[in-house]
């Protein structure tokens, strides 16, 4: 036969450890960091309470550590009372981590490898997007071409890659 308290714990909701809760607020902090460490644009595309956000650029803006670590507990803190999974998503998407986002970048290094072959896919990028900067386009593919030629260093490569991740993204 069974006691009370045998029938109490068979009852009793399981809660988490003392442990575990505090794993868990490390981990929204560990996340916050994340989220300071993001630049200020990209930060702002992110769907987040405005007080968590505001935090977050207090913490960009902290520069002594004592004042820092206060505010990152701050920020878990204000983390608790928000739903981490759309938080998470994001940053994954913006670490690239998330396939979708992954899938873009192989499409987007395509697109700029065959920019570079050939000239008249700028046709192909201004039907698809009317408002395309297509000069812009053509001097930096250009610049790249050259760059490629001299084997410097490929800043024009790279810039041509972020004005087609920025026509990507208003499309």
């Amino acid at each position: 036969m069974k006691n009370l308290e045998d029938l109490e714990l068979e009852h009793a909701p399981e809660r988490p450890s003392k442990s575990q809760k505090k794993r868990d607020m490390h981990a929204l902090q560990e996340m916050g960091a994340e989220l300071v460490a993001l630049p200020t644009e990209r930060l702002a595309r992110i769907d987040m309470p405005d007080d968590l956000r505001e935090a977050l650029r207090e913490a960009q803006r902290l520069t002594k550590h004592e004042a820092r670590r206060r505010q990152m507990q701050y920020i878990g803190r204000l983390m608790r009372d928000v739903d981490p999974a759309p938080l998470r998503e994001a940053l994954d998407a913006v670490k690239g981590a998330s396939a979708i986002e992954t899938a873009r970048q192989h499409r987007l290094e395509r697109l700029r490898e065959r920019l570079l072959e050939d000239e008249s896919v700028l046709t192909e990028i201004g039907t698809a997007r009317p408002g395309a900067d297509l000069t812009r386009l053509r001097q930096l593919r250009r610049g790249a071409l050259h760059e490629r030629e001299a084997g410097r260093p490929p800043r024009h490569f790279r810039e041509l890659f972020r004005l087609l991740r920025e026509i990507d993204d208003e499309g």
